[in-house]
C-alpha cells in the first residue's frame, strides 16, 4: 500500500516525476526563479498551483491535492486544460489563465464558483474559491506560467448563505419555543457542531435548552414544547457566563462543561464557542460544543456572532408577543369552560385554537352543560373581532345562553332571547357592526334525539358508526340556516336522532375557511378528515377537525364534538403531584386499573410505556401536579395527561428523560392509533388512543 500512487505526496511527485519528458526539462536545467518558485509553492500551507508554459503543465501541493481530490495525483505535470477540462471553457477559468499569461497582468477574485468532481463517485460538486493569479518570471523577466493562489471558502460562504435560510425561519418563529426549535436546528446543521444550547433571562434564573447531534428527535418532538431546565444565575456553565457578562468565550481544547455536566453528552465536549443574545430587553446565549478540539477561526467567529445576533432580535420579539399573548389567551381561555360533563352515554371534547395573531382574543367559543331533566345543552358560536370588545361580547352571549336555557331551554327560545340581547347591545353602544353566529342543540341521553337550530353557524357534521374495516361515513345536517343574532330574523329547529356510536361535530367558520379558496373545498376537506379517522372519539376528531384544511387562517378556531356511546365507558383518574417517584406510581396504579378491566396484556404494555412517557413530560414541562384520566370502551383505550402549567413557565430538567425524550415520542407515534396536544384554560393536555381491535388482542 505504501507504493500505491494514490497516497503519494506532492513533494514525493515532484522528487520522482521525469521532469525530462516535460517543457520544464530536467530538474538541473531549472532557472532559479522557477527553482525558488515551486519551492515557496511546495512548502506553503496554502494551495498554490504553477501552470508553467504554454501548455499550462500543473505543479502543485498537497493544499492543492486536497482540492483536486480524486484527480490526484493523476493531474501533477499534466496540462492544466486536461485536468479541468470539464469546466476550462467556464468563463473565469481557463480564460484568466490565458489572459494573466499573456498579459502579465495579475488577477484577484473574491469569490468564484466552480463545478468540481472530487469523490469517487463521480458527482460534480459546487466548490467556492477565493484566488488570486499572478505571472511567474525567470532571471530575464520571461514569462514562464502562472502562480494561483486558492482558499476554498465553500463552508464559509455556505453558512453566510444559511444565515438568510435563519432569517427566514425566524420571521415564522413566534415564541420562545418557536425561536428555541429553529435556533437549535440551525446551529446543529450550519456549523457541524455537536452541541448547542440556547438561554434566556427569566427573573431569577436562565432558562436553557439543549440539543445534542444524534439525539432521536422527529416530528413527534416538534408537537410538544422543548424541555426547559433552570441554570442559576451565577452558573459557571459557559452560556451563563457570556449571557451574564455579554462577552464571548471561546475554548478550542479543554473540558468546557466539566462543573456543570448533566450527562456523558456535556462530558464529551471539548471545544466550545458561547455567544452572547444582547438585546435591549433580553439577555441571554448560544453554546455551540464540539468533541473534538475546534480552533475557533475569525471568520466562523463572525458568523457565529451574526447568527446570535438575529435569534437574539426574534426571541426579544417573541417574548413581547407572549406576554401580549398570555394576557389575551388566558382572558379568552376563562371565558370557556374548564370542564365538560362527563356523562356515561355522551363523551364531549372541544378544542380552542387562536388564529395567525394570537395575541388578541378572539369571539369564538363552545360550551356543553347538563340541563335539569338530564338532556345535554351543546353550544358553538362567533363573535366577529379580534379585540377585547369581542371577546367581552362574547363573555355576555355564553352566560346569557346559559341563562335562557336555563328557563327554557327550547333552541328557538333561546336563539330569540339571544337575538333580542346582541340587537340591545349594539344599539347601547351605538355598534351597528355586531356580528354573532350560534349553533345551540339539545341531546338526550335515553335515545339519542337531537334538537338544534342555527343562527347563521355552519351547519354540524355528523360522523355515522363505521363497520369494522370499513370507512366512516358523513354528512352535514339539514339544519335551518337562521340569520345570525341582533338582525331580529327568525330561527326554526330541525330533530334527528344519532344513533350508537355516532359523533355530531359543531364547528366555527375558521375550520373551514381559507383566503382564496371555495367554502365548499373547505367542508369537503373537513368531511374527508372525520370520515377517515380511526374511530369517533371526540377528542381526537376535534384535533383533526383543526387541522383539516391545508394552509393557515387568521380567524380563531373553535370545536366541540360530542359522540353517543354504544356503551357506558369506565373511567379512572390519578393525580400526580410533582414529585421524582410519581411516574413509577402511575405505571403500577396503570397496570393495576387496567389489568382489573380486563385489557389485552399488549395493549396494557403499550398504554403504560406511552403513560409514563407523557406523565413525565407534563412534570419537567410545567412543574406542577398532573392530572391522569383513563377511559375505556369496548373500541378503544384513551389515555389523556393534563398539566396545570401556562406558558413560559420553566422545565426543572432530569437528564435521563432529556437524552430519552425523543425516543419516548416516537414509542407514543408507533404504538398508539393516535395522539395530539390540547390547550386548556391553565396548561395543556397530552393524550392517546389505543383501538382494541381483534388482531391487536391476539399480539
Amino acid at each position: 500500500m505504501e507504493d500505491d500512487p494514490a497516497l503519494r505526496t506532492a513533494t514525493d511527485l515532484l522528487a520522482s516525476h521525469p521532469w525530462h519528458t516535460t517543457p520544464l526539462g530536467a530538474p538541473g536545467t531549472w532557472d532559479p526563479a522557477l527553482r525558488a518558485a515551486i519551492d515557496l509553492i511546495m512548502g506553503s500551507p496554502v494551495a498554490m498551483s504553477l501552470a508553467y508554459g504554454d501548455a499550462y503543465t500543473l505543479v502543485y501541493n498537497d493544499a492543492f491535492a486536497a482540492i483536486l481530490g480524486r484527480k490526484h495525483p493523476s493531474s501533477f505535470a499534466r496540462p492544466a486544460a486536461e485536468v479541468f477540462q470539464e469546466v476550462w471553457a467556464t468563463p473565469g477559468v481557463g480564460d484568466v489563465i490565458d489572459r494573466v499569461y499573456r498579459t502579465g497582468e495579475p488577477f484577484r477574485e473574491a469569490e468564484t464558483a466552480v463545478a468540481l468532481i472530487r469523490t469517487p463517485a463521480g458527482e460534480p460538486e459546487q466548490a467556492v474559491f477565493t484566488r488570486g493569479c499572478s505571472v511567474i518570471r525567470d532571471s530575464q523577466g520571461r514569462t514562464l506560467g502562472v502562480l494561483t493562489v486558492a482558499t476554498e471558502t465553500t463552508e464559509a460562504t455556505s453558512r453566510l448563505q444559511s444565515l438568510g435560510e435563519l432569517t427566514g425561519a425566524l420571521a415564522g418563529a413566534v415564541t420562545l419555543d418557536d425561536v428555541a426549535r429553529v435556533a437549535l436546528r440551525y446551529g446543529l446543521s450550519a456549523f457541524d457542531v455537536d452541541h448547542m444550547t440556547f438561554g434566556v433571562d427569566d427573573a431569577s434564573a436562565w432558562r436553557v435548552v439543549r440539543r445534542v447531534r444524534g439525539e432521536l428527535l422527529d416530528e413527534a418532538d416538534e408537537r410538544l414544547p422543548p424541555l426547559w431546565r433552570r441554570l442559576p444565575l451565577d452558573s459557571p456553565s459557559p452560556l451563563a457566563k457570556a449571557a451574564g457578562s455579554g462577552t464571548a468565550e471561546f475554548t478550542e481544547d479543554g473540558a468546557p462543561l466539566r462543573e456543570v455536566a448533566a450527562d456523558r453528552h456535556d462530558q464529551r465536549q471539548r471545544a466550545m464557542a458561547a455567544i452572547p443574545l444582547s438585546t435591549h430587553s433580553l439577555r441571554g446565549a448560544l453554546t455551540f460544543g464540539r468533541r473534538h478540539a475546534h480552533l475557533w477561526q475569525p471568520a466562523e467567529r463572525a458568523q457565529l456572532t451574526a447568527a446570535a445576533d438575529l435569534i437574539g432580535q426574534a426571541a426579544e420579539r417573541a417574548r413581547r408577543f407572549e406576554t401580549q399573548h398570555g394576557t389575551a389567551q388566558l382572558l379568552q381561555r376563562s371565558m370557556l369552560p374548564e370542564h365538560l360533563p362527563n356523562l356515561d352515554r355522551f363523551r364531549v371534547a372541544a378544542r380552542y385554537d387562536p388564529g395567525i395573531d394570537g395575541s388578541a382574543a378572539g369571539g369564538d367559543f363552545y360550551d356543553a352543560f347538563v340541563l335539569p331533566g338530564g338532556r345535554l345543552a351543546i353550544v358553538l358560536g362567533d363573535v366577529a373581532g379580534h379585540d377585547m370588545h369581542a371577546a367581552a361580547l362574547m363573555g355576555q352571549v355564553r352566560a346569557a345562553l346559559r341563562a335562557l336555557a336555563l328557563a327554557n331551554p327550547d333552541p328557538v327560545v333561546v336563539l330569540d332571547g339571544l337575538d333580542k340581547l346582541v340587537g340591545m347591545l349594539g344599539t347601547g353602544t351605538r355598534s351597528h357592526e355586531l356580528f354573532v353566529t350560534v349553533a345551540y342543540g339539545l341531546l338526550d341521553q335515553r335515545d339519542g334525539g337531537l334538537t338544534i337550530a342555527s343562527a347563521g353557524h355552519p351547519a354540524p357534521l355528523i360522523r355515522h358508526a363505521n363497520a369494522e374495516g370499513q370507512l366512516a361515513t358523513v354528512g352535514y345536517l339539514d339544519v335551518p340556516t337562521g340569520t345570525p343574532l341582533g338582525l331580529g330574523g327568525a330561527h326554526r329547529a330541525m330533530t334527528t336522532a344519532l344513533s350508537p356510536g355516532d359523533t355530531i361535530l359543531l364547528f366555527s367558520d375558521g375550520v373551514i375557511e381559507r383566503r382564496r379558496r371555495e367554502l365548499d373545498d373547505g367542508l369537503a376537506a373537513l368531511a374527508k378528515s372525520v370520515a377517515e379517522a380511526v374511530s369517533g372519539d371526540p377528542r381526537n376528531l376535534c384535533a383533526l377537525a383543526t387541522s383539516a384544511v391545508a394552509g393557515a387562517t387568521e380567524d380563531d378556531v373553535a370545536v366541540l364534538a360530542v359522540e353517543y356511546a354504544s356503551t357506558p365507558s369506565r373511567s379512572a383518574t390519578m393525580n400526580v403531584p410533582p414529585e421524582p417517584t410519581m411516574p413509577g406510581r402511575v405505571r403500577q396504579w396503570m397496570k393495576v386499573q387496567l389489568s382489573a378491566w380486563d385489557v389485552p396484556e399488549a395493549v396494557i404494555g403499550a398504554a403504560v410505556l406511552c403513560t409514563s412517557e407523557l406523565t413525565t413530560n407534563a412534570l419537567l414541562h410545567a412543574g406542577t401536579a398532573a392530572r391522569v384520566h383513563i377511559d375505556l370502551t369496548p373500541e378503544r383505550l384513551l389515555v389523556s395527561v393534563q398539566d396545570s402549567g401556562t406558558r413560559g413557565t420553566v422545565t426543572r430538567a432530569h437528564t435521563d428523560t432529556l437524552s430519552s425524550r425523543g425516543r419516548g415520542l416516537g414509542l407514543i407515534e408507533e404504538l398508539s392509533d393516535a395522539w395530539g396536544t390540547d390547550p386548556t384554560v391553565r396548561g395543556s393536555t397530552v393524550w392517546f388512543e389505543i383501538l382494541l381491535s381483534e388482531d391487536r388482542e391476539n399480539t
